[in-house]
């Protein structure tokens, strides 16, 4: 799972692609973390553009969307400038991890929004 219990909250392991066809959480995968290692990540996509921070940004604003949580709860741990990242959600870790597996799982299995 990308999701681990932390001080203070939860950390995630994300996987993001900018420049994207839409705003979405796509499921859970696998990826490249720290140090190389293959794990679990979660994959979102943003139509933002990585300049200046605004792919980060996107990314907050869609996660805190997605898993009800204020924006100020989640933090940038690593990644600022690379596709894999780590990111901190504060709060209580035992809640976070149900809340978070559970919202994280797109309802949509196909991906597609047309009719």
């Amino acid at each position: 799972m990308p999701f681990r219990p932390a001080a203070g909250g939860v950390t995630v392991a994300v996987r993001l692609t900018p420049r994207a066809s839409r705003n979405a959480v796509v499921g859970i995968g696998t990826g490249t973390g720290p140090a190389g290692r293959e794990q679990a990540v979660l994959k979102v996509m943003v139509t933002a553009v990585p300049d200046s921070g605004r792919a980060n940004e996107a990314l907050v604003r869609l996660l805190a969307k997605q898993w009800k949580v204020p924006g100020s709860a989640i933090t940038l741990v690593a990644g600022a400038t690379d596709r894999n990242k780590i990111l901190h959600v504060a709060g209580d870790p035992a809640d976070l991890m149900t809340r978070l597996t559970t919202l994280s799982v797109p309802t949509d299995p196909s991906g597609s929004s047309k009719p």
